[in-house]
């Protein structure tokens, strides 16, 4: 996963190898970003439920989160934070990723109880993948594949319940973690680097390429450094030691300056160095942004996708756009770069551990909603089984035509300040005066057909379809007939073939029912007929 934007004093970034040196291009000598807020890197307005794997969550789930973070080498697996700081985790469980303790998948998302609590306000995966995160109190956890010792535990077992990463690290407050494929990174507040795991190509910086079972600090070339920020790519690593940022893709690096230029080098099979071909590039090349300045970089090791945002709010991307390679910026319709992961990198993950902030303000739709049945705004009642219903007659009015033409000077109800209704129930009548405030239902399908003889009479034919699909969805060999007869009555055609098939797929169980029995004689024999032309009573 990228870095956040750091802080520092020297503007350089540096790549821990085994014969590491700093990086002292022209280009990238005042690696500085003063624009963004430090403290608040990944604080955006963004939907989780853009990333498919959050479909399986409900809207009470999602509602109920603060952090969350889509990892995996098929995007299959999550772990998201609540509002109460609990952690619950869900996905397909590749190399015990989940942390649960066991090797099994789940579509139902799981507490780890050892983390609750915790405040994790960093996370990273690999490719295994495993997971490292650190919490505000300095503390780091790891789980998932260890075959290389990127858990830091000095083992090649794999981890299958969060377990905290003590050697090196316990007397350090660290603040910012991030993996590469098979390697981790650590950074503590006082500027010191920490790497362990794989080391083919050197990446942990110890001199070497023997792999590394425990953290180990980085020090030959950054004895005398400050480093404020971190990152990895597959293989790779890099620190910030400036005021700057630097973000590590597949096998591409992104680097953006002080003045809002943007640099790059890497791989670039997909065109994810945005310079408008596919070719390598071994040294920083400028990448043209228009005239804007950019304030935000985003890559990912998982992926070969880049994203940019501009000072003006324009977010654009680059590379492997779903199969497609896009060599130069392309201006998305997105407000922040995390929807660039989510709908155009292959897989779907996310390249930051996201923090959602849900905004105090309401949408004219969310204000609409509240105030239904609101005493303290509305200005009529309507009374049905002697209960009352709060609303509005300027909503009812825009979004009714019956309510339209009632409100006229001709009309008696039009002075009323309580409005008698006798000839629907008041769980349909409440069902339908706040889908006029909502555009929803949520109603059993049995209260569904009161509901579609209310908007058969008040000629409410969206609210009609809405009502059938109920219906439909809710259909059982109990009150199949029932349903048939209403559909009959309420001149639903569409429904009434629904209702007549099922009857028939289910017939031996429908016409042992007492609805069957209830029916009135000419429907019974009209389904009678109906059915036996369709070969029903063959046997």
């Amino acid at each position: 996963m990228s870095s956040h934007p750091g802080k520092g004093v020297d503007g350089l970034m540096v790549p821990l190898l085994a014969s590491s040196a700093i990086v002292e291009h022209t280009a990238l000598q005042k690696c500085q970003l003063t624009y963004r807020n430090y403290m608040k890197p990944n604080i955006v307005m963004v939907d989780v439920g853009k990333w498919p794997i959050f479909t399986l969550l409900s809207p009470q789930e999602i509602a109920s989160i603060r952090k969350a973070c889509v990892f995996g080498t098929s995007a299959n697996e999550a772990i998201y934070v609540t509002h109460n700081d609990e952690v619950f985790v869900f996905g397909l469980n590749c190399s015990n990723c989940l942390g649960t303790g066991d090797n099994q998948s789940t579509i139902v998302p799981k507490k780890l109880e050892a983390l609750c609590g915790k405040k994790i306000n960093n996370l990273s995966y690999g490719s295994g993948p495993h997971v490292i995160l650190s919490t505000e109190d300095g503390e780091v956890y790891a789980w998932g594949h260890n075959g290389y010792s990127q858990l830091g535990n000095g083992t090649t077992n794999q981890g299958i319940t969060p377990v905290q990463v003590c050697t090196n690290l316990l007397i350090k407050r660290v603040i910012e973690v991030a993996c590469g494929s098979h390697h981790s990174m650590a950074l503590s507040s006082d500027g010191d680097v920490y790497a362990w795991g794989y080391n083919n190509c050197g990446q942990v910086g110890s001199g070497s390429t023997a792999n590394q079972p425990t953290p180990r600090k980085v020090s030959n070339c950054l004895q005398t450094k400050m480093v404020v920020s971190i990152a990895c790519g597959q293989t790779s690593s890099m620190a910030v030691i400036d005021n700057g940022e630097i973000t590590c893709g597949y096998a591409h690096t992104l680097a953006l300056t002080d003045e809002g230029l943007l640099y790059s080098w890497g791989a670039n099979t997909y065109g994810q160095l945005g310079t408008g071909n596919k070719s390598n590039q071994l040294s920083p090349a400028q990448i043209m942004m228009e005239k804007e300045r950019v304030v935000e970089i985003a890559a990912c090791h998982s992926s070969h996708t880049s994203a940019a945002k501009t000072q003006g709010g324009q977010v654009y991307m680059w590379g492997q756009c779903r199969g497609q390679s896009v060599v130069l910026p392309h201006l998305t319709h997105f407000t922040c770069t995390d929807d660039v992961f989510a709908c155009f990198s292959t897989p779907a993950v996310m390249w930051r551990l996201l923090s959602v902030e849900h905004e105090d303000s309401l949408t004219v739709a969310e204000s609409l909603k509240k105030e239904f049945d609101s005493p303290e705004t509305s200005d009529l009642k309507f009374r049905v089984d002697g209960k009352y219903i709060h609303v509005h007659k300027a909503v009812l009015k825009i979004r009714c035509e019956h309510f339209r033409t009632m409100f006229q000077s001709y009309w008696n109800e039009d002075m009323k300040e309580v409005i008698e209704i006798d000839q629907f129930s008041y769980p349909v009548y409440r069902a339908f005066l706040e889908y006029l405030y909502t555009d929803s239902v949520d109603l059993p399908p049995e209260d569904a057909i009161g509901l579609l003889d209310l908007a058969t009479s008040y000629c409410e034919n969206r609210l009609k379809k809405l009502c059938q699909h109920i219906i439909k969805r809710g259909i059982t060999v109990e009150n199949a007939f029932s349903l048939l007869s209403a559909a009959v009555r309420y001149d639903a055609e569409d429904l009434e073939e629904f209702c007549f098939k099922f009857c028939v797929n289910h017939l031996t169980e429908v016409t042992q029912t007492a609805a069957f029995w209830q029916m009135d004689g000419p429907l019974l024999k009209e389904f009678i007929a109906k059915a036996s032309k369709c070969g029903a009573f063959k046997n």
